[in-house]
């Protein structure tokens, strides 16, 4: 690359797999529109137990008889839309200025925060008990692991992730993206352009009209083109094309 300068745009938990969208050069700026996209998964519960990082890495904390199929029906449809959800304690949450998983490492008492977040979608995949396979349409800031947990505890059962697949950031597919060691920077970079123009929707939304053609024209951003208080950094361009 010419560029020494890379970023991307979330990291997945190290057990889990999928799409990672990765930026280099002038395209790091706009990491933190990319995050404001909508997520999917691929994730398999494992029913009738419970794991202290809700994963498959942790050790089991709870055990439960697992749920039946109709029962896991009758409680998905409570998960969808706005909900508040608790983060897991191994997370990247701050509490008190430090990351909950230091102050759980620790043996330090953690209660991270409800917040709320958005799912779109939950569609089962396969069943195959104690195993559920979810496609999950999620809002940023989701934490499927949490929501495995929740699941699992509403159907009167314990839950923990036995898999996680991210799928989609955005427009951004899974089945378009490359392996590491298969990546070629002549054929599988994205134009800054190509990029950009995938974004219009969510800077329009905080941009003032009035401001559009200059923005487009290449002017850095300031505080006073915003709709709202930005979470943006004066002097970062981008194109609304």
């Amino acid at each position: 690359l010419s560029s020494n300068k890379i970023g991307h745009t979330g990291t997945l938990d190290k057990f889990a797999t999928g799409l990672i969208v990765a930026l280099s050069g002038q395209a790091t700026k706009l990491a933190r529109f990319f995050t404001e996209f909508d997520k999917e998964y691929e994730g398999t519960i494992l029913f009738g137990k419970e794991t202290d990082t809700l994963d498959i890495e942790g050790s089991v904390i709870y055990t439960a008889p697992p749920p039946s199929i109709e029962t896991i029906k009758t409680v998905l449809p409570a998960f969808l839309g706005e909900i508040n959800q608790v983060p897991p304690i191994f997370s990247a949450v701050h509490i008190n200025g430090e990351r909950s998983y230091k102050k759980a490492r620790k043996g330090e008492g953690v209660n991270p925060p409800a917040r709320q977040i958005t799912i779109k979608s939950l569609d089962i995949i396969n069943w195959t008990s104690p195993s559920l396979t979810l496609k999950i349409s999620c809002s940023k800031g989701t934490y499927i692991r949490s929501l495995a947990r929740d699941i699992g505890l509403a159907c009167g059962s314990r839950g923990f992730l036995e898999s996680l697949k991210r799928t989609r950031v955005g427009p951004l597919n899974v089945s378009a993206a490359v392996d590491p060691e298969d990546f070629n920077p002549q054929l599988n970079i994205m134009p800054l352009k190509d990029a950009a123009a995938l974004i219009p929707g969510i800077v329009k939304g905080f941009i003032k009209r009035e401001y559009y053609k200059s923005v487009n024209n290449g002017l850095p951003l300031k505080e006073a083109f915003f709709l709202s208080p930005p979470c943006y950094r004066e002097g970062d361009i981008i194109s609304l094309l």
